[in-house]
């Protein structure tokens, strides 16, 4: 059985890689060779200087990624076949001989460590290099560094006290540990949804009321006529790391805010600005957020529920590369796996996420208007630098919105 598990693990893992590396390459030869002409859709609204930046930046970014795929799979395969974990467990166990739950967060972190090393490159390149080229990146070096360290800083205290939860559950609980760590799971999430907007993201960005008293009374009487109550209207300063711009509602029940980029209110007028508030409204009302929220509980147990039987299977350890099966080993084995077996997931993900785009496209044009959301997306699409032709199947595969052309077609509709 170890055997026949190992050879379903490497068959994926090459299998998976081989698949990312060759949309990848589909990506940028379609959007290269639709390089030298803007789509008649938008010919009006983006020149042929603004849509062949973002062919050139959407080429570099999937360049990239193309080598961040590789070093990633040849990362999992080391740790897990090439006996990296075991290693790592061998070390830590010469120096804590007992204390297991300790010992077992030590090696979990210490593999976490490793994969985090080895992808710090790549962001420091796509921030310094990719952005930087483009004119996008707003950022220092000190400020990338003081980001790095306050990120990490924010793990380990949210972190560490979940990771030993679970160790000792996992140790102490009987066989339903799994239930258990289900239940606490679920409510430290509903509770970061309560507290992040208020003690975590001030720690990145800052957040000031919105001080523009026209556009706040017009948003405040589309959420009143949408029935929507929020904590307040705030502007981040996004232009302080980058020149993208978005907005988003955080938040959950009474700490629910609405939040502009300033990149956004500086390139948008009021009505696009509504139109877009329109449309993140519309998942609001359709209960995407609370949708997506019951689909990761939901995930998440049934995860948990078959890592609960899989810690008790010797082949698991055996068939990945661990020859001193323990908790904590089962725990990082199935997170580090689990990705290459739900990678054909995917693009049923990406299509549901696509699915509530629409929706909230549609709540917007009936609540706001279509022909200024489509004028929003535009700007938006040209600022960013998205690329206005990805590849059909790449696109189908990956992308969280829908492709710019059938998003704008279908807006086009309700103004026609």
């Amino acid at each position: 059985m170890a055997s026949t598990l190992a050879l379903i693990f490497i068959a994926l893992l090459i299998a998976t890689t081989f698949t990312r590396l060759w949309l990848g390459s589909r990506q940028i030869a379609h959007v290269q060779a639709n390089r030298a002409k803007v789509p008649s859709a938008f010919s009006e609204s983006i020149s042929l200087e603004a849509h062949q930046k973002a062919a050139d930046y959407s080429s570099a970014k999937t360049k990239i990624a193309l080598i961040e795929v590789v070093v990633q799979a040849l990362l999992l395969a080391a740790l897990t076949l090439g006996g990296g974990l075991q290693w790592i467990d061998d070390a830590w166990r010469n120096v804590l001989v007992n204390h297991e739950i300790i010992r077992g967060a030590l090696v979990i972190c210490s593999a976490m460590l490793i994969s985090s090393f080895i992808d710090l490159p790549f962001d420091y390149y796509k921030t310094f290099t990719v952005d930087e080229k483009f004119g996008f990146n707003k950022m220092t070096p000190a400020m990338f560094w003081s980001d790095l360290v306050k990120h990490s800083l924010v793990g380990l205290v949210l972190g560490a006290p979940i990771l030993f939860a679970a160790l000792w559950l996992m140790q102490g609980a009987g066989q339903y540990w799994w239930f258990y760590l289900w239940v606490i799971w679920s409510a430290f999430n509903i509770l970061m949804l309560a507290v992040y907007p208020t003690f975590i993201a001030p720690l990145f960005n800052k957040f000031t009321p919105l001080a523009d008293e026209s556009l706040k009374s017009r948003i405040e009487a589309l959420l009143a006529k949408c029935g929507f109550k929020s904590q307040g209207l705030f502007v981040m300063d996004g232009s302080a790391r980058s020149s993208h711009g978005n907005a988003y509602f955080t938040g959950f029940g009474s700490s629910k805010r609405v939040v502009f980029f300033d990149t956004l209110l500086s390139r948008l007028n009021t009505d696009e600005i509504e139109a877009v508030l329109a449309h993140e409204l519309g998942h609001f009302k359709h209960h995407h957020v609370i949708k997506r929220i019951a689909l990761l509980f939901f995930a998440s147990f049934l995860g948990l529920a078959l890592l609960g039987w899989l810690i008790n299977q010797s082949w698991f350890y055996q068939g990945l590369g661990v020859t001193t099966p323990s908790n904590y080993m089962a725990l990082i084995l199935f997170l580090l796996v689990s990705p290459v077996f739900l990678f054909l997931a995917r693009p049923l993900m990406a299509n549901y996420s696509r699915k509530n785009e629409f929706e909230a496209d549609d709540y917007a044009a009936k609540h706001a208007s279509a022909s200024h959301l489509v004028e929003a997306l535009v700007k938006l699409y040209r600022d960013n630098a998205s690329t206005l032709t990805p590849d059909p199947l790449h696109s189908a595969f990956y992308d969280s919105h829908p492709p710019a052309s059938i998003r704008i077609s279908k807006l086009a509709a309700y103004t026609s």
